[in-house]
């Protein structure tokens, strides 16, 4: 595995590597990191992974400073999985002096993520942008979990024309359903048995919006129950929000398209899922009582 810290190394091993698939991270690998270096293998493309912690999507009161950093131990991911390239920029290389350019997102990095953190889709689309011009991948590869940063990163690249073809994988899970996270590891154990009522909640939600053609109302209070689920097992909820996939407006009843997100915090560790909403048995039902 080569592993480039400077534009001129990048150069040399793209120019020896060819066409490549890329991973972008932060680091602290986990196997849900691991799943998308699987996926963009199967490209038949090299992978390179990127590894930078990106001050510019972080607030003035998040946790950049204590965001979990361990470069051997990701490394040595990246080469147990196969990575052909491993771009490892510091920030005097990723944000030069005299830099004066940001990527300005609306649309879909408007709501949820957008107005809990203002500035966060500002700095995550400007960091994306940089890696794809530096990297110049035919493909980028990016969790579900974080849906909203998918449909940003996808929007900006199509809205840019920007020659890339995101892929999204699906979200790897712990055997009792909680999204994996970099973050978790921050989770006391007590709040950690808690951290799995979060994907149970959604489970449970969305079996109730796939099973009933809902009226607004009735989806209207299954969220509410969602929240109050929530609270009463600890969390600070955010939003727990039904929302078209794309878009992200939210919208009143379960239709094809549809999604879950749901931000909350336990303690001081802010956790992230989605669940798609699948309306093939609603249709189903629907259509056997027409006919």
């Amino acid at each position: 595995m080569i592993i480039a810290r400077t534009i001129e190394a990048l150069d040399a091993a793209r120019t020896t590597l060819g066409p490549l698939a890329l991973v972008p991270t932060m680091g602290a690998l986990h196997a849900g990191h691991v799943s998308l270096v699987a996926a963009a293998h199967e490209s038949g493309l090299a992978v390179a992974a990127s590894i930078f912690v990106n001050p510019l999507q972080f607030g003035p009161n998040e946790d950049f400073a204590r965001y979990p950093r361990d470069e051997a131990a990701d490394l040595a991911a990246l080469r147990a999985a196969g990575c052909a390239l491993a771009w490892l920029p510091d920030a005097s290389v990723m944000y030069p002096s005299g830099d004066a350019t940001v990527i300005e997102v609306a649309g879909p990095a408007q709501r949820w993520e957008g107005a809990a953190r203002p500035s966060h889709f500002r700095g995550v689309a400007t960091v994306v942008a940089k890696l794809f011009g530096q990297i110049r991948p035919e493909r980028a590869y990016f969790g579900e979990k974080d849906w909203q940063q998918v449909q940003v990163v996808s929007r900006m690249a199509r809205d840019l024309a920007l020659p890339v073809t995101i892929v999204t994988v699906p979200t790897m899970r712990e055997p009792d359903g909680l999204a994996l996270s970099s973050r978790n590891r921050y989770l006391a154990p007590e709040e950690r048995r808690r951290a799995a009522i979060l994907p149970a909640t959604l489970q449970d939600l969305r079996a109730e919006l796939q099973n009933d053609a809902v009226a607004e109302s009735a989806t209207a209070a299954a969220l509410e129950r969602a929240h109050t689920r929530l609270r009463d097992h600890g969390f600070a909820v955010d939003y727990v929000a039904l929302v078209d996939a794309v878009s992200l407006e939210p919208i009143t009843c379960p239709r094809a398209g549809s999604r879950l997100l749901a931000a909350a915090r336990l303690g001081a560790v802010r956790l992230l899922d989605t669940m798609s909403v699948d309306m093939t048995m609603v249709r189903e039902e629907i259509s056997s009582e027409v006919h």
